[in-house]
């Protein structure tokens, strides 16, 4: 004999007006979301053979500085703490100086080719 709710599911019995218990949850932002991949995929595509060689570059410049005027000059920037304004007038043009003498306007003319080989055609962003 075949019952007569064979083959129907059973649900299990509730009340009228229940509804499941409401949960607080972070709900995810898809612009955040999308952003923070991109970000991940920028961060894979570096070309890190660029970033190496501009690297050996400011490591010549940084060498090519005598020990004394090294030691001098990071003493300078720890002082200052980022903020030349916290330098005496008399310590502002030392560092001048010693900037001068690391060229960093060559530098970054040395850095600027390896930025455009880096640079594929046709990309726009």
């Amino acid at each position: 004999m075949l019952s007569a709710t064979a083959g129907t599911r059973t649900r299990a019995w509730k009340p009228l007006g229940w509804a499941p218990p409401a949960t607080i949850a972070a709900v995810p932002n898809e612009k955040a979301s999308t952003s923070r991949s991109k970000k991940l995929l920028k961060a894979k595509d570096l070309p890190w053979a660029l970033l190496l060689q501009g690297g050996a570059l400011a490591s010549a410049r940084w060498k090519s500085l005598s020990e004394k005027d090294r030691a001098r000059l990071t003493r300078l920037l720890r002082e200052s703490g980022g903020r030349v304004g916290r330098l005496s007038s008399k310590q502002r043009a030392e560092l001048r100086e010693l900037l001068g003498k690391l060229d960093l306007k060559g530098l970054g003319g040395d850095l600027l080719p390896l930025v455009r080989r880096g640079r594929g055609r046709g990309k726009r962003r």
